[in-house]
């Protein structure tokens, strides 16, 4: 297992659609994809699995897949070069570190696909729908750019939803069982290895699309820290 991680850390630093902490590239990804497509990333990529799949859906869109683990990153990557498509790109770097790396309305969309839940209180602030997250996505994000999330975790979704409503964002889809569905966007048919572990046993996939505020997210930490407080209560209870 050792060997294999070595070899793929390797093997992506020769790929050509796979940046590893890169300087300057901030307002230069057009430059990048070689065309003036818009830019959408996907958020702890992973196996970049979400990534290569919308990509393969809108050719005429870019996409990046952003996550820290190289060797997961490899499998998207090197799906993404055997099968030619030229509009996927892998940025290895810690999400916290994005706005050192996109500009100001560089960002068309956000996708968050199974992310880690952080179920823990205390790892609240980790969740990459957290407010601190947020903000940071709100310095790159178009203005009204869609954030979308996609997970099997029902306490993820509901603190999503959550921060949504005392953050003041714009909540455009709430689908609290996509494939209950009988019309299913392509989109929300692409398939993760995460996805079908079912990691959390709910037997369902939720998926919320919002925008957030214009003028970025107004303070209401107390707000939410109560909600915390009383959820993690309910859980013990």
């Amino acid at each position: 297992m050792a060997q294999k991680k070595l070899f793929r850390f390797a093997q992506i630093k020769n790929f050509r659609n796979v940046l590893e902490y890169p300087q300057d590239m901030q307002g230069r990804w057009h430059s990048f994809f070689n065309n003036s497509n818009r830019i959408i990333l996907e958020l702890a990529c992973g196996r970049g699995e979400y990534t290569v799949g919308l990509a393969r859906l809108y050719p005429q869109k870019n996409y990046i897949g952003v996550d820290v683990k190289g060797n997961r990153m490899y499998i998207g990557a090197k799906t993404a070069i055997d099968e030619h498509l030229l509009n996927v790109g892998f940025l290895r770097t810690q999400i916290e570190m994005l706005d050192k790396y996109f500009t100001r309305g560089e960002v068309d969309e956000i996708w968050i696909t199974f992310p880690d839940p952080q179920l823990r209180a205390s790892k609240a602030k980790k969740r990459l729908t957290h407010p601190r997250f947020l903000q940071l996505y709100h310095n790159i994000l178009k203005p009204g750019g869609s954030i979308h999330l996609k997970t099997d975790s029902p306490q993820l979704y509901n603190f999503t939803l959550t921060v949504i409503r005392l953050y003041g964002c714009s909540l455009q889809v709430n689908n609290e069982d996509v494939y209950a569905q009988n019309d299913i966007p392509p989109e929300l048919k692409i398939t993760t290895h995460y996805e079908k572990m079912d990691i959390a046993r709910s037997r369902r996939i939720h998926y919320i699309q919002f925008s957030l505020p214009k003028g970025g997210l107004p303070p209401s930490d107390e707000a939410l820290k109560q909600w915390i407080d009383e959820e993690a209560a309910g859980r013990r209870e």
